[in-house]
């Protein structure tokens, strides 16, 4: 097997059965993975330097094509249901060997890398690639060992394998089409085939560290997290499209992580050595740290429509995907943190784009209420996040605001959460910056002004000794005021033009949450149950 690159690991891809092979690249840097992947047909650059890529049909997860191998090591832990599927051990085995057989007499691209910044919780990964471009997207996305002491003898303790340019067959591999994702962890393996979307190589790491973390006694989270001059630590739940990566990324506050967290007893540790920031429609008066990495020579853009003359970017087409993404190491923020540690939080913020309107923009939560709307994970959907939306925004409930993630029951995480609300002191933040005046069509969507206005004010200190009014349907804190923010805009019946209206979509929206909530109720205590809508 012809190798090349920097400090191969000692620890060689004969272990994985991967036999025959062309060339193995090993850690190439990423200048030298731009010269491949643009040789190679893969990817074009854009002006200024960002390579610009497209991944076919697949321009979002496949969370219908995505199992876990049902083995004795895994099978009690796991929540087996909608979002954690099992997958038979011998179907597994078998579209093993058929991965490894199309991988012969090719070119494959290794990363070696970590999952984790906190060398305590960190877990060694290899992520084997077909396409460069794939490989410059590991190397920005998680933790890089120290290349002159650590990757020649790096052995991982997870592997991922992605052959986008292999696919399934339905009836002999008991996939649910040619794409598939599958997780063994008995054997250590992901398994990516037949799609190019490198979100799935993402996602596959953080559902791997969902797994293991919580069995060590470490909340795993789907959030951002920043930190301020006086080592104020903030996380920020939410979905995609909710604003977890513009309002961590603040010029005022030092960005640890932009997607996924671990809460250890030491404090918080990104999982992350990169950010995966959707970029449609971006601004770079309204976010302008993201907008400048668009800019930049080392991140890689998913499905951003370039003129192929002028090598122009436009943020603002959505013609191939509204799910657009740049991936793009840290270092690329400016006021990033370099270890990606941060101290137990002082302020959690949970974000929801309310579909409806009728969420107030900010509500103070008691820590029963925190519990409650974790659990929940209500938002709105953006089209393109995943296959199958609709062009508009559809609510719905994700449980710990990444359930499609979470390998656990909810409760476990739940209860990691109220452990360390109680022993920290966390103040507790429900912020809505979805639409107001109205619900989606007929309202606008809250300007990020006054969104930033809100998290700055919670996050100093001083959102806190306001006055609050309970909201009568949801039972919410809300504050009556906030500096750089109109009163009226703090209540949202005051926003619309009938108020009748108002209150029959808030209605409709508690019954949504109650009926979402029943699955739980057997699970929880008393306390969260009252703290839940009116």
């Amino acid at each position: 097997m012809n190798q090349s690159g920097w400090n191969p690991s000692s620890f060689g891809l004969e272990h994985h059965g991967i036999t025959n092979l062309q060339h193995a690249f090993w850690n190439l840097t990423t200048p030298e993975l731009y010269e491949h992947a643009v040789r190679r047909g893969e990817a074009q650059i854009a002006h200024l330097g960002p390579l610009v890529v497209t991944t076919g049909q697949h321009t979002g997860r496949s969370p219908n094509d995505k199992f876990f191998v049902r083995e004795a090591s895994s099978e009690k832990h796991i929540w087996w249901g909608k979002s954690n599927r099992d997958f038979k051990q011998e179907n597994f085995d078998r579209l093993l060997a058929k991965v490894l057989n199309y991988l012969q007499g090719k070119e494959l691209y290794v990363q070696d890398c970590f999952a984790g910044a906190d060398p305590e919780y960190r877990v060694p990964i290899r992520v084997i690639t077909e396409y460069a471009w794939h490989s410059l997207f590991a190397r920005n996305m998680f933790v890089r060992p120290d290349w002159d002491r650590e990757a020649g003898a790096h052995k991982p303790e997870f592997t991922v394998i992605n052959t986008p340019g292999f696919s399934a067959n339905l009836e002999e591999d008991g996939t649910s089409s040619g794409t598939f994702i599958l997780i063994d962890f008995g054997k250590k393996l992901i398994l990516i085939g037949g799609t190019s979307y490198a979100g799935e190589t993402k996602k596959s790491i953080f559902t791997l560290l969902n797994y293991l973390l919580p069995l060590k006694g470490v909340l795993s989270m789907h959030c951002s997290a920043n930190i301020g001059d006086n080592g104020d630590t903030a996380i920020f739940f939410g979905l995609s499209g909710t604003g977890k990566t513009t309002l961590s990324a603040d010029p005022e506050r030092r960005l640890i992580g932009d997607d996924e967290h671990g809460w250890s007893d030491r404090g918080v540790f990104n999982f992350e050595g990169g950010c995966y920031a959707k970029v449609i429609n971006l601004s770079p008066e309204a976010e302008p740290e993201i907008y400048a990495c668009t800019r930049r020579f080392g991140t890689v853009l998913e499905n951003v429509v370039m003129d192929p003359l002028r090598r122009r970017l436009d943020l603002h087409d959505n013609s191939l995907t509204e799910n657009t993404r740049a991936g793009y190491p840290l270092s690329h923020i400016p006021n990033h943190e370099p270890s990606g540690l941060g101290g137990h939080p002082k302020n959690i913020i949970m974000l929801t784009a309310d579909a409806f309107g009728v969420l107030p923009p900010v509500s103070k939560l008691t820590p029963e209420q925190a519990m409650y709307h974790f659990i929940s994970g209500y938002t709105a959907k953006v089209a393109g996040t995943e296959k199958g939306l609709s062009k508009e925004p559809q609510a719905t409930f994700s449980t710990c605001f990444g359930a499609p993630f979470m390998v656990h029951h909810p409760n476990v995480y739940a209860e990691l959460l109220r452990d360390r609300i109680a022993r920290h002191g966390a103040d507790c933040w429900l912020v809505n910056t979805g639409w107001t005046g109205g619900s989606y069509g007929e309202g606008t969507r809250m300007k990020i002004a006054y969104t930033r206005a809100m998290v700055r004010a919670a996050l100093n200190g001083s959102l806190a000794q306001v006055a609050t009014v309970i909201d009568p349907v949801f039972g919410l804190h809300v504050p009556v005021s906030c500096p750089d923010v109109p009163d009226e805009v703090l209540q949202p019946r005051n926003t619309w033009r009938d108020p009748q209206a108002y209150d029959e979509k808030a209605q409709h929206l508690a019954g949504l949450f109650r009926q979402n909530f029943e699955q739980f109720a057997d699970g929880v205590s008393e306390e969260v149950k009252a703290a839940g809508v009116k």
